[in-house]
């Protein structure tokens, strides 16, 4: 099973697109974003490619209630929580957070992904059993391209995606 990561997309749908995009080439089914959305408006690429969407709060998503009522309108396995937020996929007990420091290391403990944002620095780790990924910031605004992650559940690999091209440039 193929997840694609992201996190700080901060309103940014060109990119946010561009990314999903290369995730669908990739053989993503499912993204899990961990984080800063903002804006309702932001979610309508997932919707228009028809990706599913596991997501959490980060700490610039405002209008919460906003966010869960576009989620809700066709998306289909859309769905979005408080952080941290445990999931069950293929087989892989996955922990989504935005702010990694705001969870504790008994937390992270029996999970085997853990995904991440906040920094906006892509980065890939490992703990123990436990892999833990940031895919960097979907938006680009501080460190100049946009990035994303796909991650392979069976093998646990992790590819790193970056836009450099002008489509996510507005």
């Amino acid at each position: 099973m193929r997840i694609g990561l992201l996190s700080d997309t901060h309103d940014r749908v060109p990119a946010v697109r561009a990314l999903l995009e290369q995730m669908v080439v990739g053989g993503v089914s499912l993204v899990m974003h961990a984080g800063d959305h903002c804006a309702p408006f932001s979610l309508r690429p997932y919707q228009e490619l028809s990706l599913p969407l596991l997501g959490v709060f980060g700490r610039n998503d405002g209008d919460r209630d906003a966010l869960r009522a576009a989620a809700a309108l066709g998306f289909g396995a859309t769905e979005l929580y408080e952080a941290p937020h445990s999931f069950d996929l293929g087989g892989k007990a996955v922990l989504l957070v935005h702010d990694l420091a705001d969870v504790q290391q008994r937390s992270i403990d029996g999970h085997q992904v853990v995904v991440h944002g906040f920094t906006h620095v892509p980065e890939m780790k490992a703990r123990g059993d436990t892999l833990i990924v940031n895919p960097g910031e979907g938006c680009g605004w501080l460190h100049g391209a946009p990035t994303g992650a796909i991650l392979d559940l069976d093998t646990m690999g992790v590819e790193f995606l970056k836009l450099t091209g002008p489509e996510w440039q507005t």
